[in-house]
């Protein structure tokens, strides 16, 4: 490749102006290429080509000579041929010419840093207005190539389907943990799935949604169809159609056959009255092996018309039950609470109020206070708050609990990749039972919600735990309603307890272990606490003790 290349004239005076044509003298042809990789970093402040100037040209090199030819030869072939500094243009009759592009000599090539002073003066103005117009014009090209090479989709183009699909890209963009995306680039999944998914009817947009949600690699973000949407709303609520079973992944490999794990059977359900208890294993739903199944197709699978039946295979240690069980509308009443009198030689006997929360739905935070109140009539001296095989529910109620027993501090601290995002604290304004000692009651089947609330009361010295570790569920999900009934469960952060503890996967631990056998229900609980020659007995003492 050749360029066309004219010379600047040296000297003594500071300022400049640039010609508009060129002059022969001293032009020659000179060959040379652009560098990709390697640059010569030179500072120019002075055109190529300088008339009615003295511009002296300062070489911090030595051309090896004292030929002013070769000199100057030397310095000009060390310096770009245009710039784009506002100092520099090289102007050629009615427009200019700029260009980023250093060249790279092949002849004279090397570190050289060459520095021409000058200041113009008298330059012309007369193509101003005209340069800008070009310039503007250039860039209004370059922006219409720019966005004719990418895909466009107006309003106009995008089917119904198409707009469903956008929305619920729109809602994991904006909610979603993990802002990596798994390792993808969320844009660019974005407009391939428009392209080539298959959107013509609800049931493949469908489809769609969830093979985009398969991709985070997530099985707690998951997409939910309208009537699963309400089947979800409604169990929030208080109720639903099933068999009374929390259910989650196993958290440890350690010889278990693969399955899903029971975290909870709700007191009185189907499940509980089968003898079906926290950590036994699901093998088979309806003669379906759940050995690479879903939670919530498990779930789903579980749920159904009331009086229907379901099948499931369970293993109980190294039991294998064969159960046919009916399914029922399952009462989530949230609170059982009981009156528990130690025996005492004096007439005054400790009295203790015992507090079963089981889930976290929208009545929870409500029930407990409930039940506060109606214990502290009857004189209690502390409190015991049962934990034990509630498997979560609202993250809200959770908080508003811990605050009923906080007098202040730190409930949770809210995380994403990045760190602290938010935190959830208490001044104490919400407490009504701040100050009788507590105990808290914790087993492998509190999950979620419940290890908020064990870990802030632990981490905040108002509480001693009692039990066996809890379940490890260290995320936090919201549901997102989409516009025709559907919606998302999404991953929204996970959380750390307040002395900074990640407990995903790990769960809460607890102070002291229960004595074995140690019954789940109110009743026994009482009688464990009374009768000093019972296997499960704990004194006074033992239970609030740190």
């Amino acid at each position: 490749m050749e360029v066309l290349a004219t010379s600047a004239i040296a000297a003594s005076s500071s300022h400049f102006s640039l010609s508009p044509l060129f002059n022969n003298h001293a032009s020659q042809v000179i060959p040379w290429k652009f560098s990709g990789t390697k640059i010569v970093k030179i500072e120019l402040q002075c055109s190529l080509r300088c008339i009615r100037t003295n511009c002296s040209v300062k070489s911090r090199i030595s051309t090896g000579g004292d030929n002013d030819e070769g000199a100057f030869k030397q310095n000009f072939l060390l310096q770009p041929l245009w710039s784009l500094s506002k100092s520099f243009s090289f102007k050629f009759g009615l427009y200019s010419l700029s260009c980023r592009w250093i060249p790279k000599w092949k002849k004279y090539y090397s570190s050289v840093h060459e520095k021409i002073n000058c200041l113009e003066e008298n330059t012309p103005q007369f193509y101003i207005p005209f340069v800008r117009v070009v310039v503007g014009v250039m860039l209004v090209m370059s922006l219409s190539v720019a966005i004719s090479k990418s895909p466009s989709y107006s309003a106009g183009a995008l089917t119904e389907e198409n707009l469903l699909f956008l929305e619920a890209w729109r809602t994991i963009d904006r909610a979603y943990v993990d802002k990596s995306f798994n390792g993808q680039s969320w844009f660019r999944y974005r407009e391939n799935a428009l392209r080539s998914e298959p959107m013509n009817t609800r049931e493949e947009t469908y489809m769609a949604i969830k093979k985009m949600l398969a991709t985070l690699n997530d099985p707690f973000t998951r997409f939910l169809e309208p009537e699963k949407f309400k089947s979800l709303q409604s169990g929030s609520q208080g109720s639903v159609t099933g068999v009374g079973l929390s259910i989650g992944y196993p958290t440890k490999f350690d010889g278990s056959p693969p399955g899903l794990v029971v975290i909870s059977a709700v007191p009185g359900g189907p499940a509980n009255k089968a003898g079906i208890s926290s950590g036994d294993i699901i093998l088979q739903i309806d003669d379906t092996s759940t050995e690479t199944m879903g939670i919530y197709d498990a779930a789903d699978r579980l749920q159904g018309p009331e009086g229907s039946l379901v099948k499931l295979t369970i293993q109980s240690r190294s039991e294998i039950k064969h159960l046919d069980l009916t399914r029922e509308r399952v009462s989530l009443n949230p609170v059982k609470s009981r009156l528990c009198k130690l025996p005492s030689s004096g007439k005054d006997a400790p009295l203790i109020g015992y507090i079963k929360l089981s889930s976290f739905n929208q009545n929870a935070s409500g029930a407990v206070k409930e039940a506060i109140d109606t214990l502290r009539k009857d004189g209690v001296n502390a409190f015991v708050l049962d934990l034990r095989d509630n498997s979560g529910g609202l993250f809200p109620e959770g908080i508003e609990i811990a605050k009923i027993w906080l007098d202040k501090g730190v409930i949770v601290y809210i995380c994403d990749n990045r760190g602290v995002r938010d935190i959830y604290d208490t001044d104490g304004s919400n407490a009504i039972a701040a100050s009788e000692p507590l105990v808290v009651l914790v087993n492998k089947g509190t999950a979620s919600a419940s290890e908020i609330l064990a870990g802030a009361l632990k981490d905040n010295k108002r509480a001693v735990l009692l039990g066996e570790p809890t379940f490890g569920k260290g995320k936090i999900q919201s549901v997102f309603k989409l516009s025709d009934g559907s919606g998302l469960a999404v991953t929204v952060a996970r959380y750390e307890t307040p002395a900074h503890t990640d407990i995903d996967k790990v769960g809460v631990i607890p102070d002291h272990p229960l004595p074995s056998l140690f019954p789940n229900d109110e009743d026994g609980f009482c009688g464990c606490l009374q009768d000093s020659a019972s296997a499960c007995y704990l004194n006074q003492v033992q239970l609030f003790s740190r």
